[in-house]
């Protein structure tokens, strides 16, 4: 018999006969029990797809999507008593503010716009030692970490169910009602029952798998808004930058200081920016393209010292964002832009000569993709007039701001229109409502009301007239918001 070839010591000989003993004592006494997927998580089951699933919760109110405005609606039916589970695709909350890197809050520029939930937001801010103002615009700095930590504690405080990695995949539905939804979850698919169900996927994709109509792109050419791909870039210098743009260049568009500091550039617009002049060099260099060139956007972090949100690359129109080919495509398009983009201004830009990039987003930003068509369908019309509305849920007036195709003149100070509760409901679907970006409205429209404030508040009344509904027994898309008393309502018409 040959000897053992590989030199090996007594302790180390003696791990691998325990271990060899040990599996062989446990291949020998027991045989794995092999239980079937369906068989692991006990309770209700139903038919799907030729498989049973588990029902994971049934519930007043599930609320698909956790960005700005499913947040909002979670948090607000459960506070108005409802039982709310709220279905997240990721492992955060606050949607593109917390995982598409999409900070500050832009301002409404309406008058004293802020719903009860805003208010709340920013108040906690405050209490995180994250103060939001900086003295001189009205928008809302925020940071990432600290509001994704908000949102699960105000989840918590009102007993809100929250299933993170879990994805929509489709909805039963019958007699123009959802009965439940099929969802995607860590352990494999499973289903959710609720009484009144809210889509705020951004995407409408809960409507859309339940016929109700939409909308998507520009209703004259078909393109979405240009998505972006945000990131962070740490080791900024905000004191030189500072100096360099606010002083040397005397660039005045941003009023702010730091720590509250932004720095922007956007060719082809009527306003012109200092750091044109910058970007237009590259392009001449051979160092950016013409695409790199045309949008650049940066804003301080609080909290995070020498670390500023990054507004750019803005990705081609030709990549549209309810294309799932082209949206992969946009990310692979998209991440080089930002490299190329980021290098430029560490070679170029004072201050960042020693940052880097910190942080990708993990998803695209998308301006817009699908919306439905409601029972009242908000057109440009509506922004010029200042339409006003008895059911209106919330105000906004920034501008109409859809890039790549139209950036419009401002209201006039304290001018704003309002945002009824017709545009989150459909003849289709008795037990849905719509919030966020995907209402009711045209593409331009959608242009202003898109901002993550105004998104918040339709949220929140969305979650006030679930809840609503369901105390006084009448459909979701019956309820009429005006008729809900004043003591309850986050907004009352200002008409």
């Amino acid at each position: 018999m040959k000897s053992f070839s590989i030199p090996i010591s007594r302790r180390d000989f003696f791990k691998i006969a325990g271990l060899t003993t040990a599996g062989a004592i446990l291949s020998n006494s027991v045989d794995i029990e092999k239980v079937s997927a369906e068989e692991k998580i006990p309770g209700e089951k139903i038919k799907y797809a030729g498989k049973n699933i588990p029902v994971l919760y049934d519930v007043d109110v599930c609320v698909c999507g956790g960005g700005p405005s499913g947040t909002a609606a979670a948090i607000s039916a459960a506070k108005n008593g409802a039982k709310v589970v709220l279905i997240e695709r990721g492992i955060a909350l606050g949607g593109l503010a917390v995982l598409g890197c999409v900070y500050p809050f832009m301002d409404t520029h309406a008058p004293n716009s802020d719903t009860p939930y805003v208010a709340e937001i920013k108040n906690r801010l405050i209490e995180k030692n994250i103060y939001p103002y900086d003295g001189v615009t009205q928008q809302t700095w925020h940071n990432p970490e600290i509001l994704s930590l908000i949102y699960d504690e105000m989840c918590e405080e009102n007993g809100v169910n929250i299933l993170y990695e879990t994805v929509l995949v489709d909805a039963i539905s019958s007699n123009k009602k959802i009965s439940a939804c099929i969802v995607q979850t860590i352990a494999g698919l499973a289903a959710i029952k609720a009484k009144i169900f809210i889509d705020s996927t951004g995407d409408a994709y809960l409507s859309r798998n339940v016929g109700v109509d939409y909308e998507r792109g520009y209703e004259k050419t078909g393109n979405n808004q240009p998505l972006s791909f945000r990131f962070e870039m740490g080791g900024i210098d905000i004191d030189k930058l500072y100096n360099y743009v606010a002083i040397e260049l005397k660039e005045d568009w941003c009023k702010s200081k730091p720590p509250y500091f932004e720095i922007a550039e956007a060719m082809h617009r009527t306003q012109r920016y200092k750091l044109e002049d910058l970007m237009a060099k590259g392009v001449e260099s051979g160092e950016l393209s013409q695409e790199e060139a045309e949008y650049m956007q940066a804003y301080s972090i609080i909290g995070k010292n020498g670390v500023m949100s990054c507004n750019f690359p803005e990705i081609p129109v030709k990549f549209k964002s309810t294309d799932p080919i082209e949206y992969s495509k946009a990310v692979t398009y998209g991440r080089k832009m930002m490299r190329n983009m980021a290098n430029y201004l560490v070679k170029h830009l004072p201050g960042f000569e020693n940052a880097y990039i910190s942080r990708e987003a993990t998803m695209l930003g998308a301006r817009e993709s699908w919306r439905i068509k409601g029972k009242y369908f908000l057109v440009e019309d509506d922004y010029h007039n200042q339409s006003r509305f008895p059911d209106a849920v919330c105000q906004t007036a920034w501008f109409i701001d859809a890039h790549g195709e139209k950036v419009s003149e401002k209201l006039p100070k304290g001018g704003f229109y309002e945002i009824p509760y017709r545009s989150l409901i459909t003849e289709k679907i008795s037990n849905l409502i719509v919030t966020g970006r995907c209402i009711s409205a045209s593409f331009i429209l959608q242009a202003s009301m898109r901002i993550q404030p105004t998104c918040m508040s339709i949220g929140e009344a969305a979650g006030i007239a679930a809840a609503y509904s369901l105390k006084k027994n009448i459909s979701a898309n019956s309820v009429e918001w005006d008729k809900i008393p004043e003591n309850l309502r986050s907004y009352v018409s200002q008409g």
